[in-house]
């Protein structure tokens, strides 16, 4: 039987991760921040309305869709490129 080979990365893309990994990464460290501010906003607003912000959950939510594409494509699970080097993805796929 033969055995399937995995694709191999090209030389090129794995050194484009060094690069997309810093600008990518400080994104998501400042966007972050920004997370942290709204999930402490969104506890108050619970306590006070009672009720959830759905703008704090969407924006929470694409959040870690990006960082979840990040993390998936600098440790080569994947070779779509994270944000901003594409356009932000609002879900996740199911079945990927």
């Amino acid at each position: 039987m033969k055995k399937e080979k995995a694709k191999e990365p090209e030389t090129k893309e794995v050194w484009m991760r060094i690069p997309i990994f810093i600008v990518s990464g400080i994104i998501l460290e400042v966007w972050g921040f920004f997370i942290l501010c709204f999930v402490i906003a969104q506890f108050i607003l619970i306590l006070v309305e009672k009720k959830r912000n759905k703008e704090l959950l969407r924006m929470c939510n694409t959040y870690l869709i990006q960082l979840y594409c990040f993390v998936k494509y600098i440790a080569f699970l994947s070779e779509e490129r994270p944000f901003p080097f594409r356009d932000l993805k609002k879900e996740i796929e199911k079945g990927k």
